[in-house]
This record gives C-alpha cells, sequence and structure tokens, in this order.
C-alpha cells in the first residue's frame, strides 16, 4: 500500500512539473510564431543611452511600453529579398554576394515596397498604404533621389501597426528586441559586451571586407542574430529627438517636416561605437548602398 501510495505521488509531481511547462510555454511563445521570426513578448524598458554620454540625440532616456510583437531572426537575405525584388545596385562580392547574405543596396522606400510584396505573395494583410493603394504595382516608380517627384507621395505613406503583414521595426520595437528585452544585463551590443562575439564591425572588416552571411556570430538571448554589426537596418521613423515622458508603442515623430528615416545596429565597417543597441543613424529614404539591408516585423495578433 505504502509502495503505491508512493507511485501516486511520483506520477503527479511529474504531471505538476509537466503541466507547469507547458503553461509557461503558452505564455512566453506561442504556438504560431511565423517561420524564420522570433516572438517578442511586450513589456517595458528604458530607451536611449543607458551607458554612458556619446551622442545627444540618444537622450533624455525614457520608459517604452510595448506590445508583443514578431521580429525576422536574421537580416532579410539575398534569396528572401530576390523572390520579389531586384538590388537598386547589383550585389557584389565585394560588399558579400551569396544566398545568405544580408540584401544590401536597399532604400528605405525599396524596404517598404518589399514588405507589401511578401505580405501580398503570402496572403497576408499589408501595412503600408501610398495613395490609397496597398498594391505596389500602384505606386509608381520608387523614389532614387533626393528631389524625385514621387518623393511627396511615397513620404505620405500609412502603415496599419494592427495589420498581419510584414514591415519594418519601429525604433522602439528594434532596440527592445535588440537588448533582449531587458535593461538587465544592460548590454552595450546586441547580447554583449563583447562586440566580437556578436557583431561583424570594422576591426573583423580589415581581414575581409564586405558583410558575411547570416548568424554566424552568437545570437542575443531572444535567439535573434546581427543586431549589432554586418548591414545598418530600417526602421519606420522619421528622425527626430526623444521626449523623456514615458511612452507606449511609439511610432516616432510626425513626418510633415522630416528629412531622414532611422536605420539601426551599425554594419561590417562600422566603428564599435555605431553598433551599441541605442546607436541610431539618420538616413535619407531614397538612398540605397551598400551598408544598408532590413529585417521584417510583423505585428502580433
Amino acid at each position: 500500500m505504502r509502495k503505491m501510495r508512493l507511485v501516486l505521488i511520483l506520477v503527479a509531481a511529474v504531471m505538476l512539473i509537466i503541466t507547469a511547462s507547458s503553461c509557461g510555454k503558452k505564455t512566453t511563445e506561442p504556438d504560431d510564431v511565423p517561420t524564420g521570426m522570433v516572438y517578442v513578448r511586450g513589456g517595458s524598458f528604458i530607451m536611449g543611452n543607458t551607458r554612458g554620454e556619446l551622442f545627444p540625440h540618444e537622450y533624455p532616456t525614457h520608459t517604452v511600453t510595448l506590445s508583443s510583437f514578431y521580429i525576422g531572426k536574421y537580416e532579410v537575405t539575398q534569396v528572401e529579398y530576390s523572390r520579389y525584388m531586384l538590388p537598386s545596385h547589383e550585389w557584389s562580392n565585394e560588399d558579400g554576394l551569396g544566398d545568405n547574405y544580408p540584401a544590401y543596396n536597399i532604400s528605405w522606400y525599396d524596404a517598404i515596397k518589399y514588405c507589401n510584396l511578401r505580405s501580398r505573395a503570402e496572403g497576408l494583410n499589408s501595412c503600408y498604404t501610398i495613395d490609397g493603394s496597398k498594391n505596389p504595382a500602384d505606386w509608381g516608380e520608387v523614389p532614387n533621389h533626393f528631389a524625385h517627384p514621387n518623393r511627396p507621395t511615397w513620404d505620405a505613406v500609412i502603415c496599419d501597426f494592427n495589420a498581419n503583414g510584414y514591415r519594418l521595426p519601429t525604433e522602439a520595437e528594434w532596440e527592445f528586441a535588440a537588448r533582449g528585452r531587458t535593461n538587465d544585463p544592460n548590454y552595450l551590443y546586441s547580447g554583449s559586451d563583447d562586440i566580437n562575439a556578436v557583431a561583424w564591425y570594422y576591426e573583423t572588416a580589415e581581414s575581409l571586407m564586405g558583410s558575411r552571411p547570416v548568424g554566424q556570430k552568437a545570437p542575443n538571448s531572444l535567439g535573434i542574430y546581427d543586431m549589432s554589426g554586418n548591414v545598418e537596418e530600417w526602421c519606420w521613423d522619421w528622425f527626430g529627438g526623444y521626449s523623456e515622458n514615458p511612452q507606449t508603442n511609439p511610432t516616432g515623430p510626425d513626418g510633415a517636416d522630416g528629412m531622414e528615416r532611422m536605420m539601426r545596429g551599425g554594419y561590417w565597417d562600422s566603428s564599435a561605437e555605431m553598433c551599441r543597441v541605442s546607436c541610431r543613424i539618420p538616413g535619407d529614404p531614397s538612398w540605397p548602398f551598400f551598408t544598408q539591408g532590413l529585417r521584417v516585423c510583423r505585428t502580433k495578433k
């Protein structure tokens, strides 16, 4: 009788552990995470430069609260990008060439067009609307210089953040994901204080110039690769200063007077400072360059 009771107690204990483990998984990792993406559970963090004075536009630090979302485990690769678009300038051996290399020579306008084309191809609700249409075939030529006549129309793009399609992350989403959802540990780079562990940057470029295949360095705590170094990644936001006030799901300043969109993460020939998780890099949205790529994001529905 005592043996039977002991067996029943052990079985009950095992079932309790399995149930707790299962419940924990459901609360932190949904079952429907899109292929190639990582689930980023919503929460709050301190955004901006929390490690010491450097660039003024990384201040003031401020509390940001975000809803849950998905983000690409890797930067969009050349094989992924070429399914829907060609780069503004050809990829080369000098700057990195191959299916698993990150796509580059991509302007911000190219990036939002790619997102809608991919969403439509996968039967998702596209995020971006230009001149009343979500179909990039209706948008006209992609603006490719500062004075392009289509630029005002493209600059007036609207993003539906409730849509389930692909989009660029906001700056806040990017930094939250790069930090691994937390300021503790308060890493300087995405996943480490040792840049050589997680990033391709100028010191590694001295031995071999150009971008590298995605996922070759260590990931951060969420399992996301190359958020420091390799290629710069476009974000949704217009460039502007930070507010010290707490914010919820911020999408950046009004673009009425904007000239530049934001990039994050640095690239393969950047200094270490440019690869920090708080570093902000403004860029002309019409300018496709060999340092510029993207990482896609999706709203958690």
